[in-house]
This record gives structure tokens, sequence and C-alpha cells, in this order.
């Protein structure tokens, strides 16, 4: 994935972070209330998420089914659209994912309908940019690009959410925080980049989103992204540089952690967004079904 495209891609989440982020603030002054709960430090392991012996688990209200519940996953969508199957609110008593159920719900994101025009998006901008032309220009070219950029974005999905995750045993699901003020909980969805919490309830480094996003980022640069070559033009030879560099793959690595951590973000504050959604949506509902008198 050129490193163009990585971060025009970042544009309309951060747009999407920023509305969570608003809207979270306005409501954060409710969190902070004397009677509340005690707050877990940023640093714990998936904070107040850990399993407790004998506790019941909370129902989620963003979405999570009774079937998605059981399986420890989530049906959520964010923004009522983008996939967050991983995303698990108020988690409670959750045993861990067996590699089976692991590998399946990456694989039900990653193959999700959405993901498919979001795709074609990303490669319609780096098409325009002529950004990695070596692909070339047409239809062709236009193939290759999102051939490239779902290729990027499932190779990443797998190594972060599945394959890293069985090998070192750790939980690739976001456990929300939901309590604390608004700085506390941006603190806490920002440090799970880092830390993760394992298939046994620990505290880890989050190795598989670190060393799986590089992972990723290497196999994308060195194996199906042009190499260089001389082409020609109407205006004679011209010579196309090799993305197949140290420095593009470093910065697509940087770029793929800066994007899951806004996206985690948003991730934390979505439920609180939903909900607020869902009561203006039925405040309204009864004066649209007034019948004048």
């Amino acid at each position: 994935m050129s490193i163009t495209i990585v971060e025009r891609s970042l544009l309309p989440l951060a747009l999407a972070c920023a509305f969570a982020l608003n809207s979270a603030a306005q409501d954060a002054p409710q969190s902070s209330k004397p009677d509340a709960a005690p707050q877990s430090a940023p640093g714990d392991s998936k904070q107040s998420s850990k399993p407790q012996p004998g506790t019941p688990s909370q129902s989620s209200s963003a979405g999570t089914s009774t079937d998605a519940k059981q399986e420890g996953t989530s049906k959520d969508r964010l923004f009522y659209a983008l996939p967050n199957f991983l995303t698990l609110e108020n988690a409670g008593n959750v045993p861990p994912l067996t590699t089976g159920q692991k590998f399946s719900v990456v694989a039900r994101g990653s193959f999700d309908y959405v993901q498919f025009p979001w795709y074609g998006f990303l490669s319609g901008i780096s098409q325009w940019e002529d950004s990695e032309p070596g692909f070339g220009q047409g239809a062709a070219g236009y193939g290759k690009r999102f051939a490239a950029s779902f290729a990027d974005g499932t190779i990443e999905n797998f190594l972060t959410g599945a394959v890293l995750p069985s090998l070192l045993r750790q939980d690739p699901r976001f456990f929300q925080s939901g309590k604390g003020s608004f700085g506390r909980r941006t603190g806490y969805a920002i440090s799970r980049i880092f830390v993760t919490r394992t298939d046994s309830g620990g505290t880890q480094f989050n190795y598989s989103e670190i060393v799986g996003s590089a992972l990723s980022a290497a196999i994308s640069t060195y194996s199906y992204h042009p190499r260089s070559k001389v082409v020609t033009t109407p205006t004679g030879l011209r010579f196309i540089p090799s993305d197949r560099t140290l420095k593009n793959t470093a910065s697509v690595w940087g770029s793929q952690v800066g994007y899951d951590t806004l996206t985690i973000v948003v991730k934390e504050f979505w439920p609180d967004i939903h909900r607020k959604l869902s009561k203006k949506k039925k405040a309204e509902a009864p004066q649209a079904g007034t019948s004048p008198q």
C-alpha cells in the first residue's frame, strides 16, 4: 500500500474520530459523578473486562446479539456501517476466543460487504493521484490498485487479529472501558495499541498489533507492489522508481498503527454515541406520530 493512500485513508476516520470525541466530551461530566464506580488505570489488563468468577456478563447496548455474546464477539457496526465485531462493551465474564473463533471473526470482518466499496474508494483516489505509477492507468491500473488495497487490508487484519493472537495466545478484542473522564477513556483506548489482554486474562505487550502490522507492511511492500521500471510516454522514456524500499515499509507501518489508534479511540466512544442517537430517535418518534387535534 502506498504511503499516499494510507495517509488519505486516515482522513475520513480522523473526521469520524473528531465527531466521536466531540460527542463524548459533551457527556463526559456525567461519568465523573461522586458515586461513580471506582476506575481502573489505563495500564490495567483490559480494565474491568477481566473475568470475575461468578459474575454474569452484562449486555451490550451497541448491537451485540445473544449469539454473538456467547461467542465472545459482536455484530456491531461503527456508524451503522463499518464492521466492529471485535469490540465488546461491559464484557464481564467473557471466555477467551479459540483459534477457530479468532480466524472466523477476522474473516467475517475482512470480507464484509462494506469493505469492497471502501477499497474501491481508496483505489480511485490512488488512480487519480497516480500513486504507485508502476500500476499504470486505465481499467487495468485500477484493478491492480484495488487488488493491492484489498490484499493490504486483509493481510493486516489476519496477522494482527488471528495469526499472531493465536500463536502468542493474545486476545484480539477491544474491551471498551466506558467509565471515567473523557481524557482517561481516551488514554485507555490509545494504550490498547501497546498493551493487550492475554487469553488467560493477564496483561502483555501488544505484539500482535505492533509486530503484526510491521509484518503486513513488509509483506505488502516486498511482494506484489511495483518494482522499478522504464515506460514509454508521449514525451519519451520515463523511469519509475521501485516502491519496494525500507523507507516506504516503515512509513506504511507507522500509518497502519496510526490508523488503528484512531479506530480504537472511535470504538471507545461509539457506544455512547449509539445510545445518544437512539434516544434522539425515540424522542422524535412520538412527535412524528402525533396526529393534529
